[in-house]
């Protein structure tokens, strides 16, 4: 085989591990804010989750800053 196809195999497989760990980072991001604001928020837990889903990094630092009451 071409040392070319391996590079590129290589590059392809390194994207979907980085696209996987990216997913179930983002997945894990909705969970945790979903289940820590049924107890820890005034306003509902699923608006939390839809906006973790739209921007997850920018979802969690507001979640931290104005969605806990406790």
């Amino acid at each position: 085989m071409s040392p070319i196809l391996l590079q590129g195999g290589a590059a392809a497989a390194i994207s979907l591990l980085f696209g996987l760990f990216a997913l179930i980072v983002h997945l894990a991001i909705i969970v945790w804010i979903y289940s820590d604001a049924q107890g820890r928020s005034d306003q509902p837990a699923f608006l939390w989750a839809i906006v973790a889903f739209l921007a997850p990094l920018l979802g969690l630092v507001l979640y931290f800053i104005i969605g806990r009451n406790r």
